[in-house]
């Protein structure tokens, strides 16, 4: 179980992460008291020895200490309940950090930073994009550098992010709250309503990073069309607020600061995201969008969010601005949904006996073309044959596309099946993350995280179209699997311990229940309460996905029978 030596060498990487200097014990000290860990620079020094001995960070001659690529891995997956809680304190501290004085256009922003190899095709897509308006800000710093070991110039890019604003509201004295990141559809040029979410404060990454795959977004069918999805944030404020607000917004207009998609009224549903009485709600642009577009182009762009700090006069306009999005109209009356919802009621029609195996499980069902069905059969087995522990059940079923005759339809047993049959049987389990369980020599651990609660998605649906998971190396060795953690009162663990084993008998696959209020292969269930780690149905659809054939993934899809399904 991680310990207090651990959270603080996290801290140190983090601290290191941030700085493109070399730190020496007395700086590294001192960032450490500003975030609440006071200690001196003999302790810091001990610390740093063990992080240079596992590698995470080299000395530098006397100056101090860097990070390094392998330091940076593990920062990014180290402690991942911790940094559930990180991505939201980090956006909090890039707010604070934003200083823009709205009227001479000057001081400190928050930039996204990406990096790509210099194409004309990339930089004709990010201008045009700019031009539509599709970004927070056409203002950008580029950053060349030639590269002597591929001989290419490689490009970085740093793009004003929509926390900005965040940041501008707070100075502006407005009490400001991030909720969202998610995807905003555009239908003739007019914002319409959000069609995915997912909440700051549930995610071990940055909500708008869940939504960088190519296939996630159409940014370049709105600029050419007037209609498809781009990535979008979601802010409250107080209502009391929201004239100031709006002379902000203008002021940051004319200085070329703007995105702003929709400011809602007290109370009232802003693009489907319901809103609190007393409450407006602020959508704007996210400002990867334009890097979203070239995504979608089959250009190979690294974007990170919310990455830096810039001086805005350090920024020039890549091209003039002329924006395609219109004003968003009325509400309408359709919502976001979210996946916990549709799930409870799933979960509520589960009824398998598992002495019998008669009645009805959740599946997941994912459609593929049908001259690769025999393939991805062949996959399928080989993984459940090797490591039947990597998904829920072996049953599947072959079912015909409702459209398509030449798709079809591969129904897996989803996990949320497990939570049905432990509500029936008087046990309330929760199913709390989505997430990427990463196996290894020293065991397994958590290295992703998204709540079911406050996402619109099933974070595995995610992290397929990612490209996060390696089952097939899993097979082999050591590698990434989809898996989920739920929860349970710790006194019906007994109960819950009995239960679980007749399941695991009847071809069920469990991987861990964990002590009360125990840290469970590094994630976090809340006090008084155990956690139960269990596999993704999916893993056997994400294996396909990483021998390249062309899978459309549907979780948390439909009831079905557990007797008209086959097992491998």
């Amino acid at each position: 179980m991680p310990n207090e030596t651990d959270r603080k060498m996290m801290e140190i990487l983090r601290i290191l992460s941030d700085s493109e200097d070399v730190l020496g014990a007395k700086t590294i000290a001192n960032g450490l008291k500003n975030k609440g860990y006071t200690i001196g620079e003999r302790a810091v020094r001990y610390h740093m020895r063990i992080l240079d001995e596992k590698g995470f960070t080299e000395r530098i001659g006397y100056s101090g200490r860097r990070i390094t690529e392998r330091g940076l891995r593990e920062l990014e997956k180290g402690l991942i309940y911790d940094q559930v809680d990180f991505v939201f304190s980090k956006f909090e501290g890039m707010m604070y950090k934003t200083t823009l004085n709205p009227v001479e256009g000057a001081g400190k922003v928050v930039v996204n930073t990406s990096s790509f190899i210099y194409n004309k095709k990339v930089m004709d897509i990010l201008k045009k994009v700019f031009k539509s308006g599709i970004a927070v800000s056409p203002y950008v710093k580029i950053i060349d550098n030639h590269s002597e070991t591929s001989g290419k110039r490689e490009v970085k890019l740093e793009t004003v992010c929509g926390t900005t604003v965040d940041g501008m509201l707070l100075n502006d004295g407005i009490p400001v709250i991030p909720q969202y990141g998610g995807l905003v559809s555009i239908e003739d040029n007019i914002p319409t309503r959000f069609t995915e979410l997912i909440a700051y404060k549930k995610t071990s990454m940055t909500p708008l990073e869940a939504f960088t795959a190519k296939d996630m977004t159409s940014v370049l069918q709105v600029v050419e069309e007037g209609t498809g999805v781009i990535p979008a944030n979601f802010r409250i404020i107080p209502s009391s607020a929201r004239e100031k607000a709006e002379e902000l917004f203008q002021k940051l207009g004319k200085i070329g600061i703007s995105g702003l998609l929709k400011i809602g009224e007290n109370g009232e549903s802003v693009l489907g995201v319901p809103v609190e009485d007393d409450m407006i709600g602020i959508a704007i642009i996210g400002g990867i969008a334009p890097l979203n577009a070239a995504n979608e182009a089959g250009c190979e762009v690294n974007i990170k969010l919310a990455e830096n700090i810039v001086d805005f006069k350090e920024m020039k306009s890549i091209t003039n601005v002329k924006p395609v999005i219109k004003t968003a109209g009325p509400e309408s009356s359709a919502k976001v949904k979210f996946i916990l919802s549709k799930a409870w009621n799933l979960i509520y029609n589960v009824d398998l006996d598992v002495e019998s195996l008669e009645g009805n499980v959740i599946t997941n069902i994912s459609y593929i073309d049908n001259n690769d069905l025999d393939e991805s059969l062949e996959i399928m087995n080989r993984v459940l044959k090797l490591r039947p522990e990597y998904a829920t059940t072996k049953y599947y079923k072959i079912s015909p596309h409702p459209q398509d005759p030449k798709i079809s339809g591969i129904a897996t047993v989803c996990s949320l099946t497990i939570d049905g049959i432990l509500i029936k049987n008087g046990i309330q389990s929760v199913p709390r993350y989505g997430g990427i369980l990463e196996m290894e020599e020293k065991g397994p651990r958590f290295v992703e995280l998204t709540a079911y609660s406050g996402s619109s998605l099933d974070a595995h649906e995610i992290y397929i179209s990612k490209g996060m998971t390696s089952v097939l190396d899993s097979i082999k060795n050591y590698g990434r699997i989809l898996s989920s953690i739920k929860q349970i009162p710790y006194l019906a663990r007994p109960h819950a311990l009995e239960l679980l084993d007749k399941i695991e008998k009847c071809g069920f696959s469990i991987l861990k229940v964990g002590d009360p209020s125990e840290l469970v292969f590094n994630a976090k269930v809340e006090r008084y309460h155990a956690g139960i780690v269990v596999p993704g149905g999916l893993n056997p659809i994400a294996a396909l996905k990483e021998s390249n054939i062309p899978v459309e993934v549907k979780s948390v899809a439909a009831m079905m029978n557990l007797k008209e399904m086959e097992e491998f």
